[in-house]
């Protein structure tokens, strides 16, 4: 089994050691947290995890992020794309706060053991398994999660920077594979699950991107509140981040328009060819007439004409 099949039918590790992590601790730091993102980081408990978003005063998403409760401190898991620009974000805000930020990127490897089979083979490796979505459980000199990049099931494993090589050779040893960078890809878009800095960048409102998990609606203030009420009372959303797949083998580029006739109604924001489906999938902003109405779809300018069609993804967090 290689890797992309493990983490489509059993397990298979990734790499994931690029992410970014900001230890925060100090009275203060719930707070801080909580006037900074969209969830509701002064309710999370110790050894509870939430899923969350970092806008700008326009409501647009700067970043997104875990964020684990360790007790005396939080730790805040992002994409390597923001591991710096959140810090810098965070950092302009604390004023009289009794926080501390201490970038950690780096002293940790993060191995994301995903894929339907892999909390029983975390079981049969002696890795420890936290209840609860997003939960988190301290386990050796590092801890694991229960968070899954390319799919609805998976845990990360954060361990010291010296135990690498060895916690390697252990899942090369039981026969996990190990899944590519575009393996993994391949699987987070067949299964609709976008990424911050592919699918997600600062364009985008956080209705439009249709993650709400990442918000609590009555949590009170933070930074961009206004502008996720507004949209919200209002109604006010003209595009939604919607799975999508292809007649063919052609992969449409980012930015790719569909088309309704000669309408666009939609833009392409990743797109792979899956050799299990035997076609290509990929998530597109589409406007809410199209959604709405289920119009047919070409790609532009395609020819002969590629048909596109609004997908409910496996395990989509983006479906129809």
């Amino acid at each position: 089994m290689n890797g992309y099949e493990g983490l489509r039918t059993g397990s298979a590790w990734i790499d994931l050691s690029a992410r970014g992590t900001i230890r925060v601790t100090g009275d203060d730091r719930a707070r801080l947290l909580h006037a900074m993102s969209t969830n509701h980081v002064q309710g999370l408990g110790e050894g509870a995890g939430l899923y969350t978003f970092f806008l700008n005063e326009k409501g647009r998403i700067l970043a997104d992020a875990y964020i684990y409760n360790f007790g005396e401190s939080l730790l805040v898991d992002t994409e390597p794309e923001t591991a710096r620009s959140l810090l810098a974000h965070l950092d302009r805000y604390v004023i009289a706060d009794d926080v501390t930020l201490q970038d950690e990127t780096g002293r940790w490897t993060v191995i994301g053991l995903e894929g339907p089979a892999s909390e029983p083979t975390a079981v049969r490796l002696g890795i420890a398994v936290p209840r609860g979505r997003d939960g988190v459980l301290e386990w050796g000199d590092g801890f694991v999660t229960r968070v899954a990049s390319t799919g609805p099931t998976g845990i990360r494993i954060f361990l010291l920077v010296e135990e690498r090589h060895n916690f390697m050779a252990r899942l090369t040893a039981a026969g996990i594979p190990h899944a590519t960078a575009e393996e993994a890809r391949i699987v987070r878009l067949e299964n609709g699950k976008p990424r911050y800095g592919e699918e997600i960048n600062d364009r985008y409102l956080v209705a439009e991107t249709r993650q709400l998990q990442a918000v609590h609606f009555d949590k009170g203030c933070y930074l961009g509140q206004e502008i996720v009420e507004r949209v919200r009372s209002r109604g006010q959303v003209h595009r939604h981040l919607t799975a999508v797949e292809f007649n063919g083998a052609v992969a449409p580029a980012p930015g790719t328009k569909l088309v309704s006739g000669d309408t666009p109604v939609a833009e392409i924001a990743s797109a792979v060819y899956s050799p299990a489906l035997g076609k290509s999938v990929g998530l597109a902003y589409a406007r809410t007439e199209a959604l709405e109405n289920n119009l047919p779809m070409t790609v532009e300018g395609s020819d002969p004409p590629i048909a596109a069609r609004l997908a409910i993804a496996q395990n989509s967090s983006v479906a129809v």
